[in-house]
């Protein structure tokens, strides 16, 4: 854990990572966060919290060594299982002192996310600081018991949730616009100074809804669509094709919208989840929004060489 205090007095914000032992993207976030030069300007209190799963992330396992989600432990309990403990000195320790928390994951066990903030929209401030972070898509979360973000919003701390790239993977676009959304999100929390003429805010997709479509059948899938990819209703993305036969079974879009999840191996079984599709139905801006993934590439290049003393150790 790091603990970065400015001179002058602001908010105290927990940045969090691998809650879930194989998602290692985080890691690297705070890593080259807590490098940036512009931190010696903050005001307030940046707490860093890299790993918070360690026994997850010794053995590459999303899971405790007793099998337990430690995102559906919180708020924990001090005579509990090893994650109910864990879960319970992170929540009394780090997230109950203070006022934002910003926690990043990745997609489970061989899929991958679409750059995305996931967050409660109906709320006016976190909503604002979503769109700060200037990640392609803002989606609405329902809430889930017993997970991190749920059990901080009853305690009025509200946190970002940033889902990017893949378990066991670094991804180099999802590790970058991580990092400068996070720097953005401090910027509009008024504890690091605003960018001088700054250029206009990228807006992402705002959804409220999206849906996991799954396995028709078991077979060899064969993907049509890519990742941040938008889709029309009855489209077809995906053709299972049967290992030992000729018979291939179409997947189709449910309904308009774009990609942000898909699996990434192509052996699958009847029921399996294959593709997350948020519903959005202006696709044509859908497809503007999303073009500032290749602009961005030069844009965060710069913003390195500005804000970095050294990002390559």
């Amino acid at each position: 854990m790091r603990v970065i205090r400015g001179k002058r007095n602001g908010p105290t914000v927990f940045i969090s990572a691998a809650i879930h032992g194989d998602e290692l993207n985080g890691i690297e976030i705070i890593r080259r966060l807590r490098k940036l030069n512009i931190l010696k300007k903050l005001r307030g209190t940046l707490i860093l919290v890299p790993v918070v799963n360690v026994y997850g992330m010794m053995n590459l396992s999303r899971y405790l060594p007793d099998r337990r989600d430690l995102n559906r432990s919180f708020p924990g309990s001090s005579k509990g299982s090893l994650a109910s403990r864990v879960a319970k000195i992170f929540f009394d320790e780090i997230v109950l002192k203070c006022d934002l928390g910003i926690d990043l994951h990745t997609a489970s066990i061989h899929k991958s996310n679409l750059p995305q903030i996931r967050t409660n929209i109906d709320d006016e401030n976190t909503f604002r600081l979503a769109k700060a972070f200037e990640a392609p898509v803002v989606l609405h979360s329902e809430l889930r018991d017993g997970s991190l973000r749920s059990v901080a919003q009853e305690k009025g701390v509200p946190i970002l949730l940033y889902e990017a790239g893949e378990a066991l993977r670094f991804d180099e676009q999802s590790i970058r616009i991580g990092v400068k959304g996070i720097v953005n999100v401090l910027r509009a929390n008024e504890m690091l100074p605003k960018t001088p003429n700054k250029k206009v805010a990228k807006t992402p997709i705002i959804t409220k809804t999206s849906k996991w479509i799954r396995s028709i059948e078991s077979g060899m899938l064969r993907t049509i669509k890519a990742l941040g990819e938008t889709v029309y209703e009855n489209e077809v993305i995906a053709y299972i094709d049967e290992p030992l036969g000729d018979e291939s079974f179409e997947i189709l879009s449910p309904y308009d919208g774009i990609i942000i999840g898909k699996s990434e191996i192509p052996l699958i079984q009847e029921g399996d989840a294959v593709f997350h599709i948020a519903n959005f139905k202006n696709l044509e801006v859908a497809d503007k929004k999303l073009e500032y993934f290749s602009e961005d590439a030069i844009e965060q290049s710069e913003f390195y060489e500005l804000n970095n003393e050294e990002i390559i150790e």
